[in-house]
């Protein structure tokens, strides 16, 4: 357990190429405790590397628990389920959808896609990076230049905060489990075993309230807080974190996202900072992995490209960012696009930061990849595009809308 004045240090990670060895790392000087949430969790290249340092700290008696959405991972590789009871790694899989139709059922829509790793209770990993290598795709294959996606590695009492948030679902995601097995009391003992049986309560995350900076214990002023997005208590707290940025944005707005298309409040809130003369620069995907969502985006350029706000496309290879900078002091690093997946039905993890050297860091790279990577969009190619190319957009946004009318959501 980290001591409350252990000092917090922040460092962006660009990456698998970046992340992976820091996982590693941690993992391989771990001595009691390895907590990771991901949506795929694939064993190609850099993965592999990353399991093996699991199995390694399970040997050495480190409690390792993986939890994974069963959508996103598909069955354990029989190989890997071979290493992982031997070795002790805990391996389990969030809302298995089940055989036939189970998917058409709106609840299992709602999926896990935090990428969150906590070790020790000492060091905290969250992005948009999953346990998957940069140069490989489990639907197009090898890939011929990197993913753009980045994390944050951070020490100090928010990897505490983390650690509680994570034993809490690993603890719900078994008793769900065990419950359907009849063996409730199996999923406690467990729950025990993590070490959270004997507290009588799990410690309170940081609000969204406190978005700037955060604040610890007593007055002391934080640099990064916590923001999960959740079902319950939780449901809004990433998207108004962003709304709050842009609301007080004076200079420049910069946001990548992989799939973006914003709700009106969201959008109202771009549109209304361009118009005041906030620059703001949108990265978003030009190669893309899933049409919908590609082309669901297409029809909302329109309003925003009308106000002033410049709309870049990364086509070098899939960009799976998911990041923000505003007026060169704050930031957020995290697993939540800005479409209604990741802001109405999935749980979600995001960094938000305070602090201006990591802003100009996350900046300076987002700068890189649009002047480098980036096709702006033109306007007026935009307003003449194609009739077909149009079609596909409005239909691709109606199928998104009618997603959304069958979980009962509003956006």
């Amino acid at each position: 357990m980290p001591s409350p004045s252990q000092p917090e240090t922040l460092q962006l990670l660009q990456g698998g190429e970046a992340l992976f060895p820091a996982l590693t790392a941690a993992f391989d000087a771990s001595a009691s405790w390895i907590q990771l949430e991901t949506y795929i969790f694939d064993f190609h290249g850099a993965g592999a590397e990353v399991a093996d340092a699991l199995v390694r700290a399970a040997r050495r008696g480190v409690t390792v628990q993986i939890l994974v959405d069963a959508v996103g991972t598909g069955a354990l590789p029989a190989e890997w389920q071979k290493k992982f009871t031997r070795s002790g790694v805990q391996w389990c899989a969030y809302s298995p959808v089940g055989s036939g139709l189970g998917f058409l059922v709106p609840e299992r829509w709602r999926r896990l896609h935090r990428k969150l790793c906590v070790v020790d209770e000492r060091i905290m990993f969250c992005g948009g990076i999953n346990v998957l290598d940069d140069f490989y795709d489990p639907n197009h294959g090898v890939l011929d230049a990197p993913r753009f996606d980045f994390a944050v590695a951070i020490t100090g009492p928010l990897a505490a905060e983390a650690t509680d948030a994570m034993a809490l679902l690993w603890w719900r995601v078994q008793a769900g489990y065990s419950a359907r097995q009849r063996h409730l009391n199996k999923a406690w003992e467990k729950f025990k075993m993590a070490g959270y049986g004997g507290r009588t309560h799990l410690k309170k995350l940081a609000q969204p309230e406190s978005l700037a900076a955060g604040t610890s214990s007593g007055n002391a002023r934080r640099k990064a807080v916590l923001l999960l997005r959740d079902n319950l208590r939780n449901r809004h707290s990433i998207e108004r974190a962003y709304r709050k940025a842009i609301g007080r944005a004076h200079q420049e707005i910069i946001i990548a996202n992989a799939y973006f298309l914003p709700g009106g409040k969201l959008r109202r809130a771009l549109i209304s900072a361009a118009r005041r003369g906030v620059r703001v620069t949108l990265l978003l995907q030009g190669k893309y992995e899933y049409f919908m969502q590609f082309h669901a985006a297409k029809p909302v350029y329109g309003a925003l490209l009308a106000a002033g706000v410049e709309i870049h496309e990364y086509s070098t290879s899939f960009l799976h960012a998911k990041v923000a900078v505003v007026d060169g002091h704050w930031a957020t690093v995290g697993s939540s696009n800005l479409d209604p997946l990741s802001l109405l039905l999935a749980r979600e993890a995001n960094v938000v930061v305070e602090d201006k050297a990591f802003v100009a860091d996350l900046s300076s790279r987002l700068r890189q990849a649009i002047a480098q990577h980036g096709q702006r969009v033109d306007p007026a190619r935009y307003k003449n595009r194609p009739l077909g190319v149009r079609v596909q957009g409005w239909m691709a946004y109606a199928l998104m809308r009618l997603a959304l009318v069958i979980t009962g959501q509003r956006y």
